[in-house]
């Protein structure tokens, strides 16, 4: 079973679904002028319509692709085209043709929905916020675009956003184990202690023993750095359930915040058996295999991430840091670089890419890498605190079991 949000997967594909039948009150007619095609249009995107619905997305292509042959306008035909790329999985195609479908139909808040949501897919939580902050301001009372705001302000440690976001959905979502585990971390950060307590209330209450309760719990103790808590709870969770997901990859990150690298080991490897195509299991892998110096396997194993998600930053940074130990700075940078443009808001990222610029001459270059680092953490530092850099044991652990996909 994947612990995961059910309420938001429902919701998000009836948003879907609302996308399809505003487009489809928009059908485009034949363009005026000439004809450039012997197709009708609107008959094109009734049977792209179709197939969609069954979910025969090469079909689906073809015919939208035709509406837009008659009619290049048709931000209805961009909308659905995009829907289809977003069901492949081709994040850059279903956001280049979102974007056309906005700016044609810039009403249409599913459109901004669902560019939202390609963001969210590829774990962009920040520019994922601005389409979602405009579908919550046109739709105040929905409870998708609200639910999945709070958790991209979550994701974004924005604690005092993700809380005013995410406490009144109280009456629909207090059900919900993702949903408590979530606004009670939040409250906490953001200081409101009643808040923290009563949603800490409801998951005891609505978790009854079961072993998603004692994953939601281990995480709740994990990320307050409450490690024997923590380990407690997700022996406890492991114990009824060997099989659920994730609750290997979350022993093996409290046995790494321990330091106890032999047993973080056996469960990255544990819940890889279960959760083959997760990649954050070999990028900790990678992490781990580097702390103790076996560079070949951290190179094999941050390869094997990439592998199933080439925008895991944590891996090209772990790549960088394995080659700027070899002195292979010229690889070092490129892996660097490719982090901070995949997570150009990560302190440490611009801190190591600094660091290799500067033992590659480029002085002026490693400047603004640093102060770059120095802006993000929020304070003055020189280029020379070695302290600066976040090592694997200061970062807030990741969050897949909140990250089911909601496009399914």
């Amino acid at each position: 079973m994947r612990v995961s949000s059910t309420r938001i997967t429902h919701n998000i594909l009836f948003g879907i679904s609302l996308l399809l039948a505003v487009a489809a009150k928009a059908a485009p007619q034949a363009a005026s002028g000439p004809a450039r095609t012997t197709v009708d249009p609107a008959r094109a995107f009734q049977l792209g319509e179709a197939a969609l619905r069954e979910n025969k997305l090469d079909e689906a292509e073809r015919e939208f692709r035709q509406v837009l042959e008659a009619d290049p306008d048709s931000g209805a035909a961009y909308a659905n085209l995009g829907v289809v790329y977003m069901r492949r999985k081709q994040w850059d195609k279903a956001l280049t043709t979102l974007q056309k479908a906005e700016r044609r139909l810039p009403q249409v808040a599913g459109i901004r929905l669902n560019i939202g949501l390609a963001y969210y897919r590829q774990n962009e939580f920040g520019k994922a916020i601005p389409p979602f902050e405009s579908v919550v301001r046109d739709q105040p009372d929905a409870s998708q675009p609200r639910y999945l705001l709070g958790l991209c302000y979550f994701f974004s440690e924005r604690w005092a956003e993700s809380t005013a976001m995410l406490e009144p959905l109280w009456a629909q979502e207090s059900g919900n184990l993702p949903y408590l585990y979530v606004l009670s971390n939040a409250a906490h950060r953001a200081g409101k202690k009643e808040l923290d307590d009563r949603a800490a209330a409801q998951l005891l209450k609505v978790g009854n023993n079961s072993a998603e309760y004692h994953l939601f719990v281990g995480k709740y103790h994990l990320n307050r750095e409450e490690y024997e808590l923590a380990l407690q709870e997700f022996q406890a969770a492991a114990k009824a359930d060997s099989r659920l997901a994730f609750v290997h990859f979350n022993l093996g990150m409290t046995y790494l915040k321990m330091q106890d690298y032999e047993h973080a080991r056996e469960e990255f490897l544990k819940d890889a058996e279960v959760e083959p195509d997760l990649a954050l299991n070999y990028d900790q892998l990678g992490d781990l295999y580097r702390l103790m110096q076996e560079d070949e396997k951290a190179e094999a194993s941050y390869r094997q991430a990439l592998s199933r998600d080439p925008r895991l930053a944590n891996s090209h940074l772990g790549l960088a840091k394995l080659y700027q130990q070899q002195k292979k700075l010229t690889a070092a940078l490129a892996e660097a670089t490719t982090a901070a443009k995949i997570d150009p808001d990560r302190s440490d990222v611009h801190y190591v890419r600094g660091q290799i610029l500067l033992h590659l001459g480029r002085k002026e270059e490693a400047k603004k890498e640093l102060e770059i680092t120095a802006r993000i953490n929020g304070q003055q530092r020189t280029a020379g605190n070695k302290e600066l850099e976040k090592e694997n044991g200061s970062q807030k652990a990741p969050e897949p079991e909140l990250l089911g996909d909601p496009t399914q």
